[in-house]
């Protein structure tokens, strides 16, 4: 039984899976938009989101969290400086998927968008 077993494992194993949730979410805040299959998009929303909230506290150990996850200087003090400040006063959600109609082609894969919401 798969009691208390929360996420899915995406045919991959903990570190690769660690690292893909640690790409998307950089493209993600990047770009404020992602294109990716459903599965992932569904399991990146509560790691981007983790990552905002963390980052609307706005302290040292906020941000060495959020360092040890996205490895990128520049990208941490974006999120810290500009994209956190927008969801002061929102208390969580901030990432939306939205379904495609179209599917992958090859693999006939569901696609999703994933964004941040404004």
């Amino acid at each position: 039984m798969r009691h208390l077993k929360s996420g899915r494992k995406l045919n991959r194993h903990s570190s690769h899976r660690l690292a893909l949730y640690r790409n998307q979410a950089k493209s993600l805040l990047t770009h404020g938009r992602i294109t990716t299959t459903l599965p992932k998009a569904k399991e990146i929303t509560g790691f981007v989101d983790h990552l905002i909230h963390l980052a609307k506290r706005g302290d040292l150990h906020a941000r060495r969290l959020v360092l040890r996850d996205l490895q990128d200087v520049k990208l941490v003090r974006k999120l810290f400086d500009e994209i956190a400040p927008k969801y002061q006063n929102r208390p969580g959600g901030y990432t939306r998927v939205l379904k495609l109609a179209e599917r992958r082609r090859g693999d006939g894969a569901p696609l999703a968008l994933v964004e941040l919401v404004e």
